[in-house]
């Protein structure tokens, strides 16, 4: 339920370059516009507000324009900032709830220790997963592990970068059945207005990106976007996603998000 986790706590001034993303960040920016922010064929709505007391509210809610499927999400989240501990908690409306508290900073500067829980109350499904990773210049490692009595599952994955090059590896150990499922590598170059990626998962599935302004990923869709700031706090997005092997035979989509901020 919760993705990657992303340094919110203050540091010391750093080459944003010098520190590696996480491995399941390789190659975001051109995979992004492909499912966040843009919402090609959705009409979305996203509402951020924060109270006096320092509680972070956002409020996402979308629409399918093929389908007519609406969807929406709360989520609440408040920062314990002089212990470096963050509170969040988060509801759907597939009526899944979940909690996340998570520190970082405080026992070694760039670690940072995760534990989410999810409940599913009309099934009774429960799941959690305890998460570790540390960052520093050039380095990014990390640790997940599912809390399962019948079997846990290690997640753990790694990423070094030098001068804009990035190579990482990711790995999954199925404790239950003593065995690896999942073997990922991936390598990739980052500049200020342009990044490549390329992976290679299980040793079987090959993928590609680019990110440059239009952006075009392995299966030839090229995404297209447009965002303007209508005022302080009200931004409209614009989008609309071509498929390259098709040009002519139409079924292209597009794409409409506004985001609010009081």
């Amino acid at each position: 339920m919760f993705g990657c986790s992303t340094s919110t706590s203050p540091r010391r001034p750093a080459d944003p370059m010098a520190i590696p993303p996480p491995y399941c960040d390789l190659g975001k920016a051109a995979r992004d516009v492909f499912s966040k922010g843009y919402g090609f064929g959705m009409v979305k709505l996203d509402l951020k507000t924060k109270s006096s007391t320092g509680v972070e509210f956002t409020t996402t809610g979308s629409s399918n324009t093929d389908t007519g499927k609406a969807s929406g999400s709360l989520e609440t989240k408040y920062k314990f900032k002089d212990y470096g501990l963050t509170f969040t908690q988060k509801w759907n409306t597939d009526n899944t709830l979940g909690t996340e508290v998570a520190m970082e900073d405080k026992l070694v500067e760039g670690l940072k220790l995760n534990l989410e829980a999810m409940f599913v109350p009309n099934t009774g499904k429960k799941s959690g997963k305890l998460k570790t990773a540390y960052k520093r210049e050039y380095l990014n490692i990390g640790c997940n592990v599912d809390i399962d009595l019948s079997g846990p599952t290690i997640y753990g994955w790694a990423v070094v970068g030098y001068e804009g090059w990035l190579a990482g590896y990711q790995m999954a150990f199925d404790t239950a059945k003593s065995k690896l499922s999942q073997n990922n590598f991936a390598l990739g170059y980052k500049a200020a207005d342009f990044q490549l990626h390329t992976n290679v998962n299980d040793g079987t599935e090959f993928g590609g990106s680019i990110y440059q302004k239009a952006k075009v990923n392995n299966a030839s869709l090229i995404g297209l976007g447009y965002t303007q700031t209508l005022r302080p706090g009200v931004k409209l997005t614009l989008s609309t996603l071509i498929d390259g092997k098709n040009f002519s035979s139409g079924g292209h989509k597009i794409g409409l998000g506004f985001e609010l901020e009081a």
